[in-house]
């Protein structure tokens, strides 16, 4: 008896989560601006990322779901980009779905010397909202600061790279 009720606690524990929409966490993608293409149906995010201080190493584009506890947590982020630094007049252009439309915030890193290592004083990096960032947050804003609505089409934003 007792064995039935645990098992009926947990199932009915397992359609509660069920019921709550899980999005994939982790999912490293290309850079297909195919997807956000005008006609492309989305959701998805054109990112236009301004301000490369030099046309070498790597850049990385991850997003999250707008939540304190995913923005910018380890292994909370949704889809990543990785690929080669190759500006046109110091920007690059990167497409990333988002699972469904709402509240989504988005962080870049610019690795220069391709290391996989932040390097403070040369690497550079920005966030969905352009927020300030500063030491006294170690360059982390919130999540309130960062988040931003991407629709049922395709949403544009801007992100403006910061150095030291």
């Amino acid at each position: 008896m007792v064995m039935i009720k645990v098992a009926m606690g947990l199932m009915s524990g397992a359609a509660l989560v069920a019921a709550v929409p899980a999005f994939a966490h982790g999912q490293e993608i290309a850079n297909d601006l195919d997807r956000c293409a005008a006609s492309a149906s989305g959701p998805a995010v054109l990112v236009d990322v301004r301000g490369f201080a030099a046309a070498t190493g790597k850049v990385r584009l991850q997003s999250y779901p707008a939540t304190k506890a995913a923005w910018l947590t380890k292994g909370e982020w949704l889809h990543r980009i990785d690929t080669a630094v190759r500006p046109a007049n110091g920007a690059m252009r990167f497409c990333m779905p988002v699972p469904q439309p709402g509240k989504y915030g988005i962080a870049v890193r610019h690795d220069r010397n391709g290391n996989g290592k932040t390097d403070i004083s040369s690497d550079g990096g920005g966030f969905s909202n352009n927020p300030a960032i500063s030491l006294f947050n170690l360059g982390k804003p919130s999540v309130d600061k960062a988040a931003f609505y991407a629709g049922p089409g395709v949403t544009k934003i801007t992100i403006t790279l910061k150095y030291m």
